[in-house]
């Protein structure tokens, strides 16, 4: 019998999900990708497969998980396996310059940025951007990498010194820094390639945003459940043009499942900045809203385990 597949490296962050898929009596079993093989000789089993690989895995010893899970994702697209968030979605989640490729593209602003391997590099071309402005890393999440300059011998002076945090694939982003009025940014969350809610998020204390319970709330800004859920808001009825024009980059992408973050400036300008496709959801703000991100995926999932069987009958 076919089953549901999760693909993943973070055993908390699927705890939310697996009891949403027992709570439905799905059948699912787990993959767990840091480490493994691939047989390209045997064909995978049958079922529907949802890849919920991070650009993190690197913060929790899981250096290649990403690496592998391409090989894993390729095996099953080469046998025609039905994927949600397949070998495009893993594209855009383990590279922020993808993701601004992706979104330019259909015409969504995002704040100037300018991608930089080597450290003097970063120093030089820190020239070419107005202060403020912000570095990042290309593979991230949490926003991890996330400092804020006011000049260019800021940077250079951290650069040059031994507290420096490379980005794991090299590549650092330098990015014009656009600053919220209201210190709040906005995600966007779709699933099943449709929009699910938003969510606001108080970001006065600090840049590394995680929403998951999973993230411990002493852990580099990371405010989860307890105390932090406080900073997570769902709006009811919220409408943006965002909304149809981030829908339009998740589809021509093959991605099902995501989360898009925005920010608008003092002007009222919005500008994307983050595709998510490892979404989280705090369990505070969804309980406030009586919403369920994680119940949604499950019956996306199991929408798609049936379409599957019935093909198959």
């Amino acid at each position: 019998m076919s089953r549901i597949y999760v693909l993943h490296e973070n055993d908390d962050w699927v705890e939310p999900l697996r009891t949403a898929l027992d709570a439905r009596r799905l059948p699912f079993d787990e993959w767990f990708l840091d480490t493994g093989t691939v047989d390209f000789g045997t064909p995978p089993p049958d079922g529907v497969f949802y890849n919920r690989m991070s650009a993190s895995s690197h913060t929790r010893d899981h250096r290649f998980g990403p690496e592998y899970t391409a090989a894993v994702l390729a095996w099953l697209e080469r046998h025609g396996r039905r994927v949600l968030n397949g070998s495009r979605a893993l594209q855009l989640e383990v590279s922020k310059v993808v993701q601004y490729a992706a979104l330019d593209a259909h015409g969504v602003r995002t704040p100037r940025t300018v991608a930089v391997v080597g450290r003097e590099e970063i120093v030089a071309a820190a020239a070419s951007l107005p202060p403020p402005f912000i570095t990042k890393h290309n593979r991230a999440g949490k926003g991890l990498g996330v400092r804020l300059f006011h000049d260019v011998e800021a940077l250079a002076q951290y650069v040059r010194g031994p507290g420096f945090e490379p980005s794991v694939d090299g590549v650092t982003l330098l990015q014009e820094y656009i600053e919220s009025p209201d210190a709040v940014i906005t995600r966007v969350e779709f699933v099943g390639g449709r929009f699910l809610y938003a969510v606001e998020v108080d970001t006065s204390r600090g840049f590394e945003l995680c929403p998951a319970d999973a993230c411990r709330i002493d852990d580099a800004f990371c405010p989860a459940g307890g105390a932090g859920a406080s900073r997570f808001r769902i709006v009811g009825g919220f409408e943006h043009p965002f909304v149809e024009s981030f829908g339009r980059v998740l589809a021509a992408n093959d991605i099902h499942i995501a989360g898009v973050e925005f920010i608008v400036d003092r002007d009222g300008t919005a500008y994307a900045y983050d595709i998510n496709t490892n979404t989280n959801y705090n369990s505070g703000a969804e309980l406030a809203a009586g919403v369920s991100g994680m119940g949604a995926i499950a019956d996306c999932l199991g929408r798609e385990l049936q379409a599957l069987q019935r093909a198959a009958s």
